[in-house]
């Protein structure tokens, strides 16, 4: 059994008919090993070019095997995931190609219009929040209004953008990309390509002032051959500004003088930005990802996606069991530890939603309230939860609270009443730490007189025993301790941790987005990649030479009835 099959099998609120889809796709995948999934939507055409008759769309969400691709021009012809039927041909810039284009086979066919339907993308279904926000995907580095600021001039052709595109340097998707524009974009058009199917349009944020855009990817309106018209292809163009480092030196909340970071840190900063670009989670698109790395031997942490506010999804419950120990003393009764173990290891929402009312005097509501007070006392103001977690039959809901923070709450659309950021997750772990181990860090700085350095060991502990085999887990050999939460929600997926290694103990939070629904099959190995990266940093003379297929993984109700017999039911009612 493969893990994305057993994280499945994990992922309880994800409908039938959208795991179904999910395995015709990997069936599809282990068939061809080239796929295409629409960035936003995707036209599908007769021919590779956009003269060829239109037979339908494709939207983000489906990988779609690609059957075959153009000899002479940026097309592939793509098939239905669900029974191999040939849909069409697909502009290479308006997909995600995952797998080695050049072992397609070269295809020159025309496909009617009988060829095929496209498949539906699976739909997403509620889990954790009782809603979110609706709003336009503008991710970090993305144009977030649209352009030019504005109306063109009487008589101007122009392209009106429908969805998410690139904006290149020049015409073909050979040249650099300089920019992401999303829906609602208007571009001025200033020339046409007379044998490429481009068009120049005016961009402020090029160096020129000018960039290139596919035609397929407009909606004209006038007439291109009024227009200025270039056959050539090797432009004179600029020289483009070297891209700054995409990492940051993370400012972590609690750390008195943050270190410089190393050249060896730094370079493994770049290493994880570039898995992240290599596996479709760029910063620039609606698809991207955030890390946060910290060593805790020399305080040294990085970060990407820093002041991006991520649903908190079950991660968060991370900031519930730091309050509820700050609420009650150790060692936890019986049926306390029960309720957490619960909630923390088989991370069911009804026990972590009891631990919220024992913290708010019996409504949970307020006890949300109490966690978020307590992460702004600790200085902790992007993080916050307001409602219980979803799916409670035990809960008269009531309109909860929410927050505006100084992070971008716009770019992963995230729940308004649950968020996180990696830098605040991973503060918090380190403040964990810190009590637990040194007798110091912002927790006991904070309160002093209510949380002691047993207690924080015990959060550790509790952690440690949440065995799911994937995500950060399968990056770490199986006798290295690792205590950390992990979360999904259909449109975000995320692990953090401590990782106490041979060669050091250090944090790592990874929270992955995609617009409406993230398969699985994009973020799970990606996630378990960056952590077996970072533990082989801390570990070069004993490297895992591969992320780990761990067995044996079951489901909330089997975790639940585990724990009557584990160990660290024990740990918390005797310490």
């Amino acid at each position: 059994m493969t893990s994305i099959t057993r994280l499945r099998k994990l992922f309880l609120a994800c409908s039938i008919v959208a795991t179904l889809v999910l395995c015709l796709v990997a069936v599809a995948v282990a068939q061809t090993g080239v796929t295409a999934e629409a960035i936003g939507t995707a036209n599908i055409r007769s021919v590779a070019a956009v003269e060829g008759e239109l037979l339908g769309t494709i939207n983000s969400g489906t990988q779609y095997p690609i059957v075959g691709r153009s000899e002479f021009f940026p097309w592939v012809l793509i098939a239905s995931p669900a029974d191999g039927t040939i849909l069409g041909w697909v502009f290479n810039d308006l997909v995600t190609v995952r797998g080695n284009l050049a072992t397609v086979p070269i295809s020159s066919q025309e496909i009617g219009a009988a060829g095929g339907s496209p498949a539906p993308a699976p739909q997403a279904t509620g889990t954790l929040s009782p809603a979110n926000v609706p709003a336009s995907a503008v991710a970090p580095g993305a144009t977030p209004e649209p352009l030019p600021a504005t109306p063109a001039p009487a008589g101007s052709v122009i392209g009106n953008v429908a969805g998410e595109i690139n904006v290149r340097y020049g015409p073909g998707v050979d040249y650099p990309r300089i920019g992401v524009v999303q829906a609602g974009t208007v571009f001025v058009i200033t020339q046409w390509h007379t044998t490429l199917p481009w068009v120049q349009v005016e961009y402020a944020p090029s160096p020129n002032g000018f960039g290139w855009v596919a035609v397929e990817l407009l909606q004209i309106e006038g007439d291109l051959t009024s227009l200025p018209a270039t056959s050539i292809t090797d432009l004179l163009l600029p020289t483009l500004t070297p891209t700054p480092a995409a990492w940051r030196p993370a400012s972590v909340i609690g750390q008195a003088a943050p270190p410089p970071v190393s050249a060896e840190f730094a370079a493994l900063g770049d290493n994880l930005f570039s898995q992240m670009l290599a596996a479709g989670f760029d910063p620039a698109t609606s698809r991207f990802g955030a890390f946060f790395v910290m060593d805790l031997q020399t305080g040294e942490a990085i970060s990407v996606g820093g002041d991006v506010a991520f649903s908190g999804t079950s991660v968060n419950k991370l900031a519930i069991l730091t309050d509820y120990f700050r609420t009650f003393e150790a060692p936890l009764r019986d049926d306390q530890a029960v309720t957490m173990g619960e909630a923390m290891i088989c991370s069911e929402n009804i026990s972590t939603n009891e631990m919220l009312s024992a913290i708010g005097g019996g409504n949970p509501y307020t006890g949300a309230e109490d966690v978020s007070a307590m992460l702004s006392e600790l200085g902790l103001e992007r993080s916050f939860i307001f409602t219980p977690y979803a799916n409670d039959p035990f809960i008269t809901p009531q309109a909860p609270l929410s927050r505006r923070t100084d992070a971008d709450q716009v770019s992963a659309q995230p729940d308004p009443y649950n968020q996180i950021t990696v830098e605040q997750t991973g503060a918090l772990l380190n403040s964990i730490y810190q009590c637990a181990y040194n007798s110091s860090g912002l927790l006991l700085e904070t309160y002093p007189d209510q949380f002691t350095p047993n207690e924080c060991r015990l959060m550790l502990s509790v952690m440690n025993y949440n065995r799911i085999g994937v995500l950060l887990e399968t990056g770490v050999p199986a006798n290295v301790a690792i205590s950390h939460k992990h979360g999904w929600i259909d449109d975000t997926h995320g692990d953090a941790a401590i990782v106490f290694s041979p060669g050091g103990a250090y944090v790592i939070v990874t929270l992955m987005h995609g617009p409406i629904w993230l398969n699985f099959e994009q973020s799970e190995p990606l996630i378990g990649e960056m952590s077996r990266t970072v533990y082989n940093y801390f570990n070069p003379d004993a490297p895992l030479e591969a992320v780990r297929l761990i067995e044996g993984i079951g489901d909330v109700q089997a975790c639940n009835n585990a724990l009557l017999g584990s160990p660290v039911i024990g740990e918390l009612i005797a310490n």
